[in-house]
């Protein structure tokens, strides 16, 4: 039976390395797609476009702006009026609008304190808030005010707040998730469209054996995929630190390779083309990704999703890995992330195993 098992393996690999086209996306998946994502998404303020009128003719105003610098401010715009600011705004050729009014100097060296009107394209809500968060600072700092209670600010984890870590992170497993859906189902409904289902069923050999070893043999594929977007793109692209067992994560991303497995085989089942695997893969995945926490904080999420992310294996294999790598969690105190997504895994592949198996 072993013997049969991994012939059936070797066959579906050999498919896979034959069919470039297939080849040629799982590689982009987990190399040119992941550091697009590390790369183009950004969270912080960079690069934002200011632009100001200032009617003030002090040099307080002009202290300000200077502090508004690279690599958070391009170089402030000067505009004559309120309109043409406005209408910057609306153009999209600026994302903050600074303006000084006639009193804003002579207010500030009278009182100590003046008025700065600010406006904000909320379009662009996470850059502009936190380019707001910026000029506030630059404000506190300039105008040099004591609180009682001194401030130290200790970054953990991540003490650059660096974007592409966390985000180049949570492409290669939401991609793991995504990729281990489509490929399970596609050695299946390939059969299918390829007219060869019905000798595969006339095979002699057990039909539970040929569901493993074709789900397996993807398993496997998604591994080395795991792998090689570890190596090149998070370590080499990114230089993503890695403070607990990179043996974890490995094999936290093995059980999880069956959790996507189980939910291709469910896919497959109910799919008669490749155009159904595509349609029904991003009409499961998409709710899987959202209440994951990979794009938005759990905790940020209502209260009924928070409790509904709970049945969500991606959740668990999310938390996992972002704990092995930035907090160094240890093995011993990794067991919830793995009851997660064992048993959940469990419960969804036995479900698509079921489901498949009921066509032979």
């Amino acid at each position: 039976m072993m013997r049969t098992f991994l012939s059936l393996v070797n066959k579906e690999i050999i498919g896979f390395l034959r069919a470039w086209g297939l080849v040629a996306v799982v590689l982009y998946a987990f190399t040119l797609d992941i550091y697009i994502a590390g790369k183009g998404i950004e969270l912080q303020a960079k690069n934002v476009s200011v632009g100001y009128v200032d009617e003030s003719g002090g040099v307080v105003s002009l202290k300000i702006l200077e502090r508004l610098h690279a690599p958070q401010f391009k170089p402030p715009v000067r505009f004559r009026s309120q309109e043409e600011l406005d209408r910057a705004l609306r153009n999209r050729e600026i994302m903050v609008g600074l303006l000084f009014d006639n009193d804003f100097s002579r207010d500030y060296e009278r009182n100590g304190h003046s008025r700065l009107n600010v406006l904000l394209d909320a379009t662009a809500a996470a850059q502009s808030f936190q380019a707001l968060q910026y000029l506030q600072h630059i404000l506190l700092d300039f105008s040099k005010i004591h609180f009682p209670v001194e401030l130290k600010i200790h970054k953990l984890f991540n003490p650059n707040a660096t974007t592409s870590w966390f985000m180049s992170l949570a492409e290669l497993l939401s991609m793991m998730t995504l990729l281990g859906v489509i490929l399970t189902a596609a050695v299946f409904v390939r059969e299918k469209e390829n007219g060869t289902w019905d000798m595969m069923l006339l095979m002699p050999v057990d039909p539970r054996l040929i569901i493993l070893a074709k789900s397996f043999s993807q398993v496997l594929i998604l591994s080395l995929g795991i792998v090689i977007a570890t190596g090149l793109i998070l370590f080499g692209a990114f230089d993503v630190p890695i403070h607990g067992s990179i043996w974890a994560f490995f094999l936290l991303s093995f059980f999880y390779a069956f959790t996507s497995a189980g939910i291709g085989l469910f896919v497959a089942a109910v799919s008669k083309s490749m155009i159904e695997v595509a349609q029904l893969a991003i009409f499961i995945m998409m709710p899987l990704i959202f209440l994951s926490g990979a794009w938005t904080p759990i905790h940020a999420m209502a209260p009924w999703l928070q409790k509904l992310s709970r049945i969500s294996p991606l959740r668990y294999y999310i938390e996992g890995s972002e704990s092995i790598f930035f907090r160094g969690t240890a093995w011993m105190d990794l067991w919830p992330y793995f009851v997660g997504v064992i048993g959940l895994g469990a419960l969804v592949y036995l479900y698509g195993f079921r489901k498949i198996g009921r066509l032979f």
